[in-house]
């Protein structure tokens, strides 16, 4: 049975016990009505804040008149749940001593509490803060929720700097590596497999492809000064009708996740010149986003949290916040390595450690 909410989200609760709360409200993608629905009603007891919704995703901000405003964002929904029987990370949560586990406790249910948290707790903050909680991330780009309130309201999503919450284990990861995907294909000419003589098989065409691939070594680019490691693999391989049919077609799938001093078509460029020769399709991409951390109010986080700043390998949608010039950086609760996993975990100091970093920041 899919587990139902029974109680209005306690904001002014342990943000560890808010944590599990939240994870007790089913939010699979495509279902993150009632997490939205409790949320919206948590916040709408907040006289010092503004709201909007736009189906499942809100937007809450303050308007204080401070010289500087930030936003904080981050995603209601997770993966779906674990098939495995007696996986921890599912739904509802359940403690074991103060490790909290359940889908969505590292990505980002964690995060996601803070947010709540400083909402209920900063009434007069040092600058303005916009609350965005957004639908439809773990799912295909064209879905997202922080895009559709892009499209629709792109006046609130306004500010100097922003924060996304997703899992960093406290550490500040600036920017984003772009992606992009390619289809290489090889043409043959079919025939029976006991003349093989009468086609040209398609997939041992593809051999090139995957030498070349292989022998590439990827770069390490330094970005306002964040190193980016590259990478370039096949990542799938299609072809092939039948195991006495030559193959008159193969395709490599091939993804490139590239430094964000590269734009889409300059990452395009350089894949079509390593694999010159060969018939190359883009089929998906997503820009990365430079870390900014040069900007006041990147420099004046940094310092708040006091750890080193690391460059962040994966996309993630600082990269929508990029897009619309805001600099962005990645800072929550939890270890990115266990998100989606069978025991999806997070320790409940963790998520109280990242709610005192940004409250010292946001509050003094």
């Amino acid at each position: 049975m899919t587990p139902e909410r029974q109680l209005a989200l306690d904001l002014h609760a342990d943000v560890a016990h808010l944590t599990a709360q939240l994870i007790d409200i089913h939010s699979v993608s495509g279902r993150e009505t009632a997490l939205a629905d409790a949320v919206y009603e948590a916040l709408d007891q907040l006289p010092h804040l503004e709201l909007l919704r736009d189906g499942d995703a809100i937007v809450a901000r303050t308007r204080l008149g401070r010289s500087e405003r930030v936003i904080l964002a981050g995603h209601l929904d997770t993966v779906p749940l674990p098939r495995a029987a007696g996986s921890r990370g599912t739904v509802p949560s359940r403690w074991e001593d103060d490790v909290l586990y359940g889908r969505g406790a590292t990505d980002m249910k964690g995060g996601v509490a803070v947010q709540l948290a400083l909402a209920a707790g900063l009434t007069d903050p040092t600058r303005d803060i916009t609350y965005v909680f957004y639908d439809h991330e773990e799912v295909e780009a064209s879905l997202s929720g922080l895009g559709r309130l892009a499209r629709n309201h792109p006046d609130l999503l306004a500010g100097d700097f922003a924060v996304l919450l997703e899992p960093t284990a406290g550490t500040v990861e600036g920017g984003c590596n772009g992606t992009i995907r390619f289809d290489v294909t090889t043409r043959g000419r079919a025939a029976h497999s006991a003349r093989a003589w009468m086609g040209r098989n398609a997939i041992h065409d593809a051999a090139e492809i995957l030498v070349r691939l292989r022998d590439h070594v990827p770069a390490t680019v330094c970005v306002d000064s964040l190193d980016y490691r590259e990478s370039l693999n096949a990542v799938l391989i299609r072809g092939g009708t039948a195991g006495n049919v030559i193959p008159d077609l193969a395709v490599v799938e091939v993804n490139y996740r590239f430094a964000p001093d590269k734009s889409p078509d300059q990452a395009e460029d350089y894949v079509r010149a390593l694999l010159a020769g060969f018939e190359v399709t883009r089929t998906d991409a997503a820009a990365g986003a430079r870390p900014g951390l040069d900007h006041p109010a990147a420099a004046s986080f940094v310092a708040a949290i006091g750890a080193e700043p690391k460059p962040k390998y994966g996309w993630t949608d600082v990269a929508r916040f990029s897009e619309l010039g805001i600099p962005a950086v990645n800072f929550g609760p939890g270890d990115a390595l266990l998100a989606h996993s069978d025991d999806e975990h997070v320790h409940a100091e963790d998520i109280r450690s990242c709610l005192q970093g940004m409250s010292s920041w946001l509050g003094t």
